[in-house]
């Protein structure tokens, strides 16, 4: 067996947390490598060190047999090392080929060197099958197209070895199957594969060898026919998790008491022009979860904007807390919707939810430091209680390292997540009612999926409700109580969880009826 990485004892400290603990990793050459753990088991910063973004405290690292040091990205990719973060690394005002580009231009004089990389990339998607409109700025690609051209930047720069961290977490399952197909031709043209991931059934179904990290340390490496889900799933988290549907689904969709919230009509246009929400109606009632379907770029994001009041549309009524707001009048805004009750975690937590140089404590209370509890009579914050708030939150949210001094930035995804949750659910005073959630467990592991559902659940049970936006069906059926699904800015459909099967929602949110064959001529989804 040739092995392409090979790391003998890597240590790294962060402060008094130890991320890696001694870990040996052997990725033989030409294969996919699924490196998995919890939320904070080590995975990315031992990867973030065989890219050079840390150095190892103690360790070795051997690239296709030879000792290496690496001591930043341009000496990983001088190793034929190349990274395709979860969170990507792309200029958006730049065009497609200026964002390969960059920082690798072939001749001073612009005009020759776009030829000659458009040449070169042209050739590199013949060969791969990775298809990007050179010309179009990072900016008007949806995310399929500009994982894509990550994964073609760091070809192009000759990566012969290829980290790519939670590749499927903002994808379609369309496009997951694309990157799916794409990955296996290049491992049978001999690239090697690091795969990050929390979704096991990718796992399984992609990788020849899996590494499972808990704490820093390897607890599992083996060949992937030689474990199962369960298998995995259990050394992840050291017991056993139950995930699925955990309540009898109910007989029919709840409707006991007037709705939480209404809206009637909902229109909103993009800058372009381009309709994004054409007449959309839909209720929330005490005690459900009414779960949002459809292929990503439907209109499902700009539904949550729009009634979490981050954006106003042009047409339709809001009915919440007994206040109507109307377009073209005033419309909720986000300090409204906190003190209506009504709390909002957005499907991109970076941009959205958190200011990542901020500390926890400080993210922890974003939105809520006006109020009494945190604010004195002169307008002093009150940090000490906030900082006792956020240790409270970290410790009924499980949220690691439980550090409320930490950077927003150093913890991982799914702890990050968890933050974002907890300060929304847990608001001093006077929790929510309602919660609007995009994405509720993207990029988070196995382990803290089974939590966030838990909490969910328990909010229902309360006589709250939850509208949950979530690319993943599976999801979506293990919590919802009702399903509607998305298409083309509309409301394609509406089905009580005992009727959702992924055939009849594939069927919606394809443009047909749940109960047919597929429309002749599906229509596309806006982009």
């Amino acid at each position: 067996m040739t092995l392409a990485v090979e790391m003998k004892g890597i240590c790294k400290r962060f402060g008094a947390v130890q991320a890696n603990r001694a870990v040996d990793l052997r990725v033989a050459r030409a294969t996919v490598h699924g490196i998995v753990g919890e939320n904070g088991a080590g995975k990315s910063t031992l990867m973030s060190i065989l890219y050079g973004f840390y150095q190892a405290d103690e360790g070795e690292i051997r690239i296709e047999g030879r000792a290496v040091r690496i001591d930043g990205a341009r000496a990983a990719m001088g190793h034929g090392i190349g990274m395709v973060h979860q969170h990507f690394m792309l200029v958006d005002n730049l065009s497609a080929l200026d964002n390969v580009m960059l920082g690798a231009e072939p001749d001073w004089r612009l005009g020759p060197a776009r030829e000659r990389v458009r040449a070169d990339l042209e050739r590199l998607m013949a060969d791969t099958g990775l298809q990007v409109r050179l010309d179009q700025p990072v900016e008007a690609l949806p995310v399929g197209e500009c994982q894509r051209l990550e994964i073609l930047k760091a070809l192009y720069r000759g990566a012969r070895i290829l980290i790519l961290d939670e590749p499927t977490a903002v994808l379609t399952p369309q496009e997951t199957e694309q990157l799916f197909a794409t990955l296996r031709r290049l491992r049978a043209a001999g690239t090697t594969l690091l795969l990050i991931t929390h979704k096991l059934k990718e796992i399984m179904a992609l990788c020849d060898q899996v590494t499972v990290m808990r704490q820093g340390a390897v607890v599992l490496d083996c060949p992937i026919g030689q474990t199962s889900l369960d298998g995995l799933a259990q050394a992840m988290v050291g017991r056993q998790v139950q995930l699925g549907r955990q309540d009898a689904p109910p007989v029919a969709a709840a409707s006991a008491g007037a709705p939480l919230l209404r809206a009637e009509g909902l229109g909103w246009r993009d800058a372009q022009g381009v309709p994004r929400l054409d007449g959309v109606s839909l209720a929330l009632h005490p005690g459900e979860i009414v779960g949002i379907a459809g292929v990503s770029g439907n209109g499902q994001s700009e539904l949550l904007e729009v009634l979490a009041g981050l954006c106003a549309p042009q047409a339709g009524t809001l009915d919440l807390g007994g206040r109507r707001f109307t377009a073209g009048g005033r419309w909720l805004d986000p300090q409204t919707a906190r003190a209506l009750r009504l709390a909002h975690v957005p499907e991109d937590r970076h941009r959205l939810g958190l200011v990542l140089p901020f500390a926890a404590w400080e993210s922890a209370v974003l939105g809520h430091e006006r109020r009494a509890r945190y604010s004195g009579p002169l307008g002093w914050l009150r940090r000490t209680v906030m900082r006792e708030d956020t240790r409270r939150m970290m410790e009924d949210w499980d949220v690691r390292p439980r550090d409320p001094q930490l950077r927003s930035a150093k913890f991982s995804g799914g702890n990050q997540q968890k933050l974002v949750l907890a300060r929304e659910a847990m608001a001093p005073e006077q929790p929510p009612q309602l919660l609007l959630v995009g994405q509720p467990t993207r990029g988070v592991d196995i382990g803290a999926i089974e939590f966030i559902h838990g909490r969910l659940r328990a909010m229902r049970a309360a006589g709250g409700a939850v509208l949950l936006v979530s690319s993943e069906l599976d999801e979506i059926l293990a919590l919802a109580d009702r399903v509607i699904v998305m298409d083309r800015g509309r409301i394609a459909g509406e089905l009580p969880i005992t009727d959702c099967t992924e055939t009849a929602l594939g069927r919606l949110m394809a443009g047909a009826s749940a109960h047919e064959g597929p429309s002749p001529s599906p229509h596309p989804s806006p982009t």
